[in-house]
């Protein structure tokens, strides 16, 4: 807890270098930050001038302090617009952008606190982990972290890969053989759906019907069964403007928490290449994983960790039992008057989105302004046609770049605003003149999300410090939240039956996430062992052995997903596949070593030190679909293992 003098100093110099004056709540907030815990701070009570006080007092230790955002324009906007201050307390603030060179990122690291969106500083690390010599490297350490959004980032992105990869060959020629051959190919004749739809099965007249069309008699023994499978699950489980985009030539994925594009982020190996040739695209070689960690475990390398964000009660538990911080809740600075009505629950979708239409004309003719949150592309592109000439703005993955302007206007009087995901925007909405006496904005969710959070960020867009606002869910009986989740004559009549479903739906989420952090353990300790040998050649000098340990450690990831692929079958067999998931790592992990001698003796190949590039992975924890079940079954029934 910092002094009061530091308090009353932080107080002033915030009042003169940038106008405005922290209220308790704020103060409060940088207290808790600098204990170490998650703070809840509802939006649009000040969480970037509130971590000012925190930043400056972590940074007396002068190791530096990550302030980690959501994306790259709120670490440019966050550090030039608090700047001022941490200059008045002799700080000095840095920024890094994607486009940033190792250059300017060496001395935004060496600044006293540096804002930097959280992939981004973890991309810096894997590159950081295999530089040659010190001088290579741009981070200093991380000695703390604050993370703004910290539910997005330590819990919805938490999962999901961040992969260094090189240069390789081959992927996009199969590619190219194995698209034209896939659309050929009839559902229910040739493949099917796995019954939750998350997988497509070949049947054994599909199989004999690819290979026939391929010209390859052992079609399994060859790389085009796995391009084959995964053009079919491009083909039949990604849609268009739904799971990504087409922009600028590219594939885009959309990220399913935010509804923004995610530029940076590739589906995982060839299935990105797939989605290249179904729309027709020049199709990229894959390249090869050198490298690779979540969020979650990037996060556990600080040695002070802490966060904020508008939401983050409901995920107390998982906070505690996967990083140790506590939730801290904070009161708005002013009594929070908005409007929660009930949720109106409709047969239908059609008969849902008609309601939602006429609601949207009847606030819309009051003059309030009206945000509509939907849950994809999709969704608010169909819904903005329904509008039948009304004058309103579409915020989605599609125009993005316009995000922010878009957001500052939708509290004029009259505004109409449609926007696929309110998570993580950093930008308030703030009434226009006269708006407050009308009543505020009217917020409407368009459907639920499996999340609470998510609902809450939308809502929360209204009623901000103090303002007058509602809030209205309009939901039907064939949203994906009732069709996956309902049991059988499970019956849905009140929010409060939405809201067990919620809840049902964030406890499975958080035992996937328990599950998965079992298998990855085993694999971060590997890495942290083989970090510290790394670590002890490059202090020696001794660069062969560090390009032996890099080399080592891209093929030992390699075969990691290998045993990962027959997991599945394993599952359905009634066997826990951990144990030996764990025999077959420890078995590998000690053979090790061996191989980083074999690399440096005086028959190695040379060490391929090419080009990099660096993507986040769409979240596949088992696996990068069921091409890999499939071969980790082939290879089990061919060793005679296959069920034990």
């Amino acid at each position: 807890m910092f002094t009061d003098s530091f308090r009353d100093e932080c107080g002033d110099v915030i009042r003169r270098s940038l106008g405005f004056i922290l209220f308790p709540e704020q103060f409060r907030c940088a207290e808790a930050l600098t204990a170490g815990r998650i703070v809840e701070m509802q939006t649009g009570e000040g969480k970037t001038a509130a971590a000012v006080p925190a930043a400056a007092w972590l940074a007396r230790e002068k190791k530096g302090v990550h302030i980690l955002t959501a994306n790259d324009y709120l670490a440019q906007r966050d550090a030039e617009w608090m700047r001022p201050a941490y200059e008045a307390l002799g700080l000095r603030a840095g920024w890094i952008r994607q486009t940033s060179s190792p250059e300017a990122r060496r001395r935004a690291y060496a600044a006293d606190v540096t804002y930097v969106a959280a992939t981004e500083a973890g991309f810096d690390y894997l590159r950081d982990c295999r530089a040659l010599t010190p001088a290579e490297r741009v981070q200093r350490g991380h000695a703390a972290a604050i993370i703004d959004e910290a539910d997005c980032v330590l819990i919805d992105e938490a999962r999901i890969p961040l992969v260094l990869a090189g240069e390789t060959e081959g992927g996009a020629a199969a590619s190219r053989a194995a698209g034209p051959v896939a659309r050929e190919l009839h559902p229910a004749v040739h493949f099917e759906r796995s019954p939750d739809g998350a997988s497509i099965n070949l049947t054994f007249q599909g199989f004999e019907e690819a290979a026939q069309r391929l010209g390859i008699a052992e079609l399994q023994d060859s790389p085009l069964f796995t391009a084959l499978l995964h053009a079919l699950h491009a083909r039949e489980l990604l849609h268009r403007d739904v799971d990504y985009l087409v922009k600028d030539g590219c594939i885009v994925p959309i990220d399913a928490y935010k509804g923004r594009g995610a530029r940076e982020r590739r589906w995982p190996a060839g299935l990105h290449a797939a989605l290249e040739e179904k729309e027709g695209l020049p199709i990229q070689d894959p390249g090869r994983i050198l490298s690779s960690i979540t969020m979650q475990n990037y996060a556990r390398l600080y040695g002070h960790l802490c966060g904020m964000t508008g939401t983050a009660r409901s995920q107390a538990e998982e906070f505690w039992r996967i990083y140790g911080l506590e939730v801290e809740a904070l009161p708005t600075h002013r009594p929070m008057i908005r409007e929660d009505r009930p949720d109106r629950i409709f047969l239908t979708a059609e008969e849902k989105t008609r309601a939602i239409v006429a609601e949207i004309h009847d606030v819309h003719a009051t003059g309030r302004p009206v945000l509509i949150g939907t849950a994809s592309v999709e969704a608010s592109e169909a819904l903005s046609a329904r509008l039948n000439g009304l004058p309103h703005r579409v915020l989605n993955a599609s125009n993005e770049d316009a995000e922010a302007a878009l957001i500052a206007k939708a509290g004029e009087r009259g505004a109409v605003t449609i926007s696929t995901n309110m998570a993580g925007r950093g930008v308030d909405i703030q009434l226009g003149d006269g708006v407050a006496g009308l009543g505020g904005l009217h917020v409407i969710g368009a459907s639920r999300n499996d999340s609470r959070r998510i609902d809450h960020q939308l809502r929360g867009r209204a009623g901000r410090q103090g303002d007058p606002g509602s809030s209205q869910f309009f939901l039907a009986f064939d949203d994906a939240l009732f069709t996956r989740l309902l049991d059988p004559g499970e019956t849905v009549d009140s929010a409060a039956d939405c809201d067990s479903l919620q809840r049902r739906a964030e406890g499975r989420h958080l035992e996937v996430r328990q599950l998965l952090d079992r298998y990855e353990g085993v694999v971060e300790g590997q890495r942290h062992a083989v970090m510290r040998k790394r670590e002890e050649s490059l202090a020696n000098g001794d660069t062969t052995q560090l390009a032996a340990i890099d080399e080592a450690w891209a093929c030992f990831l390699e075969e990691v997903e290998v045993m990962k692929s027959g997991f599945v079958f394993l599952q359905m067999g009634g066997r826990d596949p951990l144990p030996e998931f764990l025999a077959n790592f420890h078995e590998l992990s000690g053979r090790f070593w061996e191989f980083v001698e074999a690399q440096c003796g005086p028959d190695a190949p040379p060490a391929r030190r090419g080009a990099t590039w660096t993507y986040l992975s769409v979240d596949m924890p088992f696996g990068t679909g069921m091409e890999r079940i499939v071969r980790g079954m082939i290879r089990k029934v061919k060793a005679g293992k296959f069920w034990g």
